[in-house]
C-alpha cells in the first residue's frame, strides 16, 4: 500500500470521525488509530510481504451480515465497510429500492463509496423492505444498519 492510499484512508477517517481502522489481506495488514478527540495525527502500523495492495472488490459477500432486527421477524442489512452511502446509481436516476420493494439475494440495494471506489451492496436475502435507515449521500460506518427487511 502506498502513501497516497494511506492518506486517503486517514482523510476518510477524519471526515467520518472514525478513530480506528484495520485492513488485513493475505500478506498485508494495516492498522490506523487516531488520538482522542481526533487531536493527534493518525498513526499507522503496516506489515506486508507484498509492496502493493490490490483494489477493493466491487461487491462484498456476507461481510455486511444479515442480523435479526429489533422488529419481530425482520433482518437488518448492515454496511460491510465505512464510506458514503448512495441509494441511487447516479444523481438523476431512481433509487435502487424503496420501502415496500421486494428484494432477492442478488438485488443491489445501494452503493457505498470508499476511497473513490463504488461498491454495490446486495440484499443477500429474499424479502420486502420495511425501513431505509440512512439518508442518501451520508457517511456510514462498518456494521451500521442500512435497511430492515421482512423475509418472505
Amino acid at each position: 500500500m502506498d502513501l497516497k492510499d494511506i492518506k486517503a484512508i486517514i482523510d476518510l477517517m477524519k471526515k467520518n470521525s472514525i478513530s480506528e481502522f484495520e485492513l488485513e489481506r493475505q500478506d498485508f495488514k494495516i492498522r490506523l488509530r487516531r488520538g482522542p478527540n481526533g487531536g493527534s495525527p493518525a498513526q499507522y502500523e503496516e506489515t506486508s510481504g507484498v509492496p502493493a495492495l490490490s483494489p477493493l472488490p466491487a461487491q462484498f459477500p456476507a461481510a455486511a451480515g444479515l442480523l435479526p432486527a429489533q422488529g419481530v421477524g425482520e433482518l437488518e442489512i448492515k454496511s460491510p465497510m465505512i464510506g458514503t452511502f448512495y441509494r441511487v446509481p447516479s444523481p438523476e436516476a431512481a433509487p435502487y429500492i424503496e420501502i415496500g420493494s421486494e428484494v432477492s439475494p442478488e438485488t443491489v440495494v445501494c452503493i457505498i463509496e470508499a476511497m473513490k471506489v463504488m461498491n454495490e451492496i446486495k440484499a443477500e436475502v429474499k424479502g420486502v423492505v420495511t425501513q431505509i435507515l440512512v439518508e442518501n449521500a451520508k457517511p456510514v460506518e462498518f456494521g451500521q444498519p442500512l435497511f430492515k427487511i421482512r423475509p418472505t
